[in-house]
């Protein structure tokens, strides 16, 4: 349900982006049972990317997607626009079972990635208002500071980070971050209207010849079959691309946590405010806090800004329509002045939220069971944009039968234990996110965060 916050501030109606562009007119949802070549359940990005690369390649297959609300109904309309190369997890998660030199061809094909997207909206002609300015992460405390140099040795040691270190006064002639002590940055990022993406890559895989079935939950995926209300699609393959919503398909309550994501966006900027953030370069913009915050400045030259705000629903209960908590929204409003006090009398004019998909161990994952015909992809923890399109790609080679260098990479296959069941899955992510939290307040009033709260935390998300 759409509603209005506090000071007028529009909430909910699934997020700004789809607000902006005009929410889709509906497709026609499944007629009954039928049935198909590969059968994709999720119309996001993932399903999407599925759908394309595998239609290139072989125009001959009947692929049919289905979607229980409207294509880009979920993350993949709501996030923050950061087409970047981030790993999911970390590269520490692969360790252990993979070799240095795999993980480092994870990092480049990431890096690719980004510029895959960027070429397929050009020979589509989407226009999703894409600007490859970078990724820039600024540390405002001497504690995140420290993090900073621990970060970037730590990139040193790998190939392909391509990072920058940056000054306080270079960082600040960037983006005039208060406060900002110094800053890292490289060029494997762009800025996307995420609707304007996902809308235009569903109508570029109809004209493909691929049938897309909205307003048709899927209740169950089985071996060769996905089940609705509306009737039964048998297919060689069911690929599940439901990333947030894998929890609502019968048996994957534990599968996947729903992490739920909030964002803000502000009026368009007055240009005295243009003028002193700067920012001009339309950079990607974070910051090594532990409750972190991710920015851009948009095509029409607002400020979105997100971060995590009830981060879980006990349950595992989602989303529907993008409503967020006024708490939330006054969280955000702070980072958003104590970053740039010249905005502190910009509106908001829009909130809302997202889930995204969070495995036990907080890695991503992808494959196929020849044994099934079930193939997934997903469990992006908010890295999904790029992560997406590999994982289209990947699945495209995998279902086609094709020993590639994408179906090689350490995350295919990969499986993570499931999450506890309740109450202690709501209790971990509150541990997480309160151990944070306390960590990020120590840190703002001039102390050293303690080991027991560091370790808390880590423990918690699996690090340890």
């Amino acid at each position: 349900m759409t509603g209005v916050a506090e000071g007028g501030t529009r909430n909910g109606n699934v997020s700004f982006w789809w607000t902006q562009l005009g929410l889709p007119a509906a497709r026609a949802p499944l007629p009954g049972s039928i049935g198909a070549d590969v059968c994709i359940v999720g119309a996001g990005f993932t399903g999407l990317w599925t759908a394309y690369y595998l239609k290139r390649a072989a125009p001959h297959l009947d692929v049919v997607v289905l979607e229980s609300e409207f294509a880009g109904f979920g993350a993949s309309g709501r996030n923050g626009g950061w087409l970047t190369n981030t790993i999911t997890g970390g590269r520490d998660r692969y360790l252990a079972s993979r070799s240095r030199g795999e993980i480092a061809e994870m990092q480049r094909v990431l890096n690719d990635a980004v510029d895959e997207v960027i070429r397929v909206t050009r020979a589509e002609g989407i226009d999703a208002g894409i600007v490859k300015g970078g990724e820039l992460t600024v540390a405002t405390s001497p504690a995140q500071l420290g993090r900073l140099r621990a970060f970037a040795k730590a990139e040193a040691a790998w190939p392909a980070t391509d990072l920058e270190v940056l000054s306080a006064e270079a960082a600040t002639e960037r983006v005039a971050v208060r406060g900002a002590v110094g800053a890292v940055w490289h060029p494997h990022c762009a800025r996307v209207n995420p609707a304007q993406l996902v809308s235009g890559l569903a109508r570029a895989v109809e004209a493909l010849g691929v049938r897309i079935h909205e307003q048709t939950p899927v209740r169950e995926i089985r071996p060769h079959a996905a089940v609705t209300d509306r009737g039964t699609v048998t297919a060689d393959v069911v690929v599940r691309a439901t990333e947030g919503f894998t929890a609502n398909l019968k048996g994957q309550h534990r599968t996947w946590l729903p992490m739920n994501s909030s964002l803000i966006v502000t009026e368009p900027l007055g240009d005295d405010v243009r003028d002193e953030i700067g920012w001009r370069g339309r950079e990607l913009l974070g910051d090594f806090a532990h409750v972190y915050m991710y920015a851009q400045r948009t095509a029409d030259d607002r400020i979105a800004i997100g971060g995590r705000g009830v981060p879980y629903r006990f349950g595992s209960r989602t989303d529907s329509d993008g409503v967020t908590q006024e708490a939330t929204i006054r969280k955000l409003r702070a980072i958003l002045t104590d970053f740039f006090p010249s905005a502190a009398d910009t509106a908001i004019e829009h909130a809302w939220s997202g889930v995204l998909g969070v495995p036990r161990d907080w890695a991503a994952t992808m494959g196929l069971d020849p044994a099934t015909g079930i193939a997934w992809a997903g469990g992006y923890v908010g890295t999904g944009v790029t992560t997406t399109n590999v994982a289209g790609r990947t699945l495209a080679d995998l279902i086609l039968g094709h020993d590639s260098a994408l179906t090689r990479l350490p995350w295919v296959g990969h499986v993570a234990r499931k999450w506890e069941p309740e109450p202690l899955r709501w209790l971990a992510v509150q541990g997480i996110y309160a151990a944070y939290g306390a960590a990020d307040r120590i840190e703002r009033a001039g102390r050293p965060r303690t080991a027991a709260i560091a370790r808390i935390a880590d423990v918690v998300a699996g690090r340890h």
